[in-house]
């Protein structure tokens, strides 16, 4: 027979795997994105807040599940889910993500020393989707967005360097469950042209392009997950990855692994 404690230990227990499965049948309700077709992402009427509380304007965007397994062992029912809505409007590409990780790691304190084996979120960028190399240029863009909220990404010198004025990034546990993470991006897209030189002389803006109706855009979301350990255990993706040699972990070297979204209203 169970002591009071005891018992009340039990119910918590049941309660929250209660809790997780659901969420868990969620998460394994969301469609994945396809390479072979651009993911149609809607406009927002009105400016979208970036609070890490979402409004109702994102209901009109569907989820997209964050599940492809590219490095690492496949996270098991509570370590990590995730999925992602997108909207956009001239000035920014909209980011809506949901988490639920049951351990948030943030080990190096330096945004640009091995932000990839932290907890964060990675977006990757291809303003005009022409696919091809981009680990030391910006052909393409592979930013690390941290937990707190740092972005980090590699400078045409082969360093790397925060590119915090390129992505603003804000989120929160949701208040009735907490162990979701509503994490919203507002994303400034430059083109391959963008210099690091003209970007430091504050002409940064400048260099965002407008974003138009129609326009494809290379796309592809990924998270790093760890639990403690020196390195990342898990980084799950948005889209499916053809290895190379046995290696999936292509999306930071080249933008051909991206899949596309186009803009609609």
């Amino acid at each position: 027979m169970f002591s009071l404690p005891n018992l009340n230990k039990t119910l918590f227990k049941l309660g929250y795997l209660t809790m997780t499965l659901c969420s868990f049948q969620t998460f394994a309700e969301t469609p994945s994105a396809t390479k072979n077709h651009p993911i149609e992402v809607k406009y927002a009427d009105t400016p979208v807040n970036i609070d890490g509380k979402p409004e109702s304007l994102w209901d009109n965007a569907p989820w997209l599940a964050i599940d492809q397994l590219i490095l690492g062992v496949k996270p098991v029912l509570g370590d990590f889910s995730g999925r992602y809505k997108l909207l956009w409007r001239e000035d920014k590409l909209y980011l809506l993500a949901e988490i639920v990780d049951n351990v948030l790691f943030d080990k190096t304190a330096d945004p640009t020393k091995l932000y990839w084996d932290d907890d964060c979120l990675e977006l990757f960028i291809d303003q005009d989707a022409s696919g091809g190399e981009h680990q030391f240029n910006h052909n393409a863009f592979a930013y690390h967005v941290a937990l707190d909220n740092q972005v980090a990404d590699f400078n045409s010198s082969q360093q790397a360097q925060t590119f915090n004025q390129h992505v603003y990034s804000r989120w929160q546990r949701d208040t009735d469950h907490p162990e979701v993470i509503y994490w919203e991006l507002a994303i400034n897209v430059f083109p391959d042209s963008y210099n690091d030189k003209l970007a430091a002389d504050d002409k940064l803006q400048a260099l965002a392009v407008t974003l138009q109706l129609g326009d494809i855009i290379g796309f592809m979301l990924a998270y790093c997950d760890n639990d403690g350990s020196a390195e990342r255990e898990s980084f799950v993706g948005s889209h499916s990855i053809i290895p190379i040699n046995g290696d999936k972990n292509l999306g930071y070297k080249t933008a051909d692994v991206f899949g596309k979204i186009q803009l609609i209203k």
